[in-house]
């Protein structure tokens, strides 16, 4: 096993938590992206009993800023009771938002900038704007200036028209015609250097990868079965939320994970981004997801002059870009980079969290991980990175049942890595996840 030393500037991790996770259009609809990440960091701040004066920065992924918050982190740290003299930014790195927010507090606490830094992500997904085709926002346009009723009844009635219209193709449409614009989740996640979302770039590399259907919806069935086995010890990292507007109901587990989740049942459904020869289908693919995470970072010199009793140190991190069209092989690329930082090897790693955008996503992972070939080709590398054992990935399940909230999942994974690894007493581990645009991102943690 490959050993480290320990230094005054280590950036070390106090301790974390996170939401529930939803599915959108569920419990946490209406919960504002803000008011999601208060809730968890105001009770970070409680648990580790923080004197919030020390915080020096504040610093959230977000991917679909609200109009009304469109520097969130800001809001999130002021609602929270960090005191207006702290700074605070938020960060985009589209599904990688919340680990370049903790890679941000690492390097500011490493180079000894700062001491302590908040770091991580929040996302509603179910309140992203709607975006509309040019042809009705032209309609809207000339509703705005209308005069009086008689002109306005018969652009509202052209607008009614077209309005159901474009649904109607939408549900009918292969996701590429004119009309698929109306979802603003299906044009943040087409890549605009390719032209296809992010449910075709899987189905590029399930067929690249040769991956069966059938193999695809097992990988998804085996995330359900682990992540419903996983609801005890997700309480140690999930904070109970009160819903609004009466806050009578709380909502403290995944609304996601089926225990119930059949084979049979992913087999039945259809393709959804290729409907004539694709296999990606809705339930081995990652839901449209609501979520906040938080973690708390501390250089080690202070944790250790305030009391505290790390839980991870961030050994390093590493991103790295790739065709926007693969970009689901992202892991294999930014982990090479990370692991050169940290100065240990693949085989080191006793834990693994690769966020499961997609299984034909994780599945190809695996197999490049896993192949001298391309290692050579494709990453300039003499031998593969390493054989990433199923028995070591995502052993609670992972983001195809928990759901993948874009601004928060970075944070979500390395929490989630560091609770398991206290559990297992695991040294070092990889939390990794790919990026749309083509980018990976990666940060290792060795446990204290």
């Amino acid at each position: 096993m490959a050993k480290t030393s320990k230094s005054a500037r280590d950036v070390v991790i106090v301790e974390g938590l996170r939401s529930p996770f939803a599915k959108s259009g569920d419990k946490l609809a209406s919960v504002h992206p803000a008011d999601l990440g208060k809730n968890v960091l105001k009770e970070l701040i409680a648990r580790t009993e923080l004197d919030v004066s020390l915080v020096d920065e504040v610093i959230i992924g977000n991917t679909g800023n609200p109009v009304d918050s469109v520097n969130i982190s800001r809001v999130v740290a002021l609602s929270s009771g960090i005191p207006q003299k702290t700074s605070a930014y938020t960060v985009h790195r589209n599904c990688a938002s919340a680990l370049e927010s903790i890679s941000n507090g690492f390097e500011k606490i490493r180079s000894g900038t700062m001491d302590v830094v908040v770091a991580g992500g929040t996302e509603n997904m179910s309140q992203m704007p709607t975006m509309i085709p040019n042809k009705m926002q032209k309609i809207f346009n000339d509703l705005f200036k209308a005069k009086g009723p008689s002109q306005a009844i018969p652009l509202l009635w052209k607008l009614f028209k077209a309005d159901v219209k474009q649904i109607k193709a939408l549900l009918q449409s292969n996701l590429k015609d004119e009309y698929a614009p109306i979802i603003a989740v299906m044009q943040g996640l087409t890549d605009p250097f390719v032209g296809i979302n992010m449910g075709q770039t899987a189905e590029i590399l399930a067929k690249e990868w040769g991956l069966s259907r059938l193999t695809q919806d097992q990988y998804a069935l085996r995330s359900h079965q682990l992540a419903s086995g996983a609801k005890e010890k997700f309480k140690d990292e999930i904070v109970p939320l009160s819903l609004p507007p009466d806050y009578k109901e709380t909502i403290a587990e995944d609304i996601g994970p089926r225990a119930n989740q059949t084979i049979e049942a992913l087999q039945k459904l259809k393709p959804f981004f290729d409907r004539e020869t694709g296999s990606i289908t809705a339930g081995n693919s990652c839901p449209i997801t609501d979520g906040a995470a938080m973690v708390l970072l501390m250089s080690r010199e202070k944790a250790e002059s305030l009391g505290y009793k790390p839980q991870a140190r961030i050994l390093s991190y590493g991103f790295a870009g790739l065709e926007p069209e693969r970009m689901g092989l992202g892991p294999v690329y930014s982990t090479p980079v990370a692991l050169k930082r940290a100065g240990i090897e693949f085989k080191d790693l006793g834990l693994v969290e690769l966020n499961e955008a997609f299984a034909a996503q994780v599945l190809s992972c695996q197999k490049a991980f896993d192949s001298d070939e391309f290692a050579r080709s494709k990453l300039g590398l003499s031998q593969k990175v390493g054989e990433l054992r199923s028995e070591i990935m995502n052993v609670n399940g992972g983001a195809i049942a928990l759901g993948h909230p874009v601004g928060a999942t970075g944070t979500r994974i390395v929490l989630t890595l560091m609770k398991e690894m206290k559990r297992r007493q695991v040294q070092f581990g990889l939390a990794t996840l790919c990026i749309g645009g083509g980018q990976g991102g990666s940060m290792i943690l060795e446990a204290e």
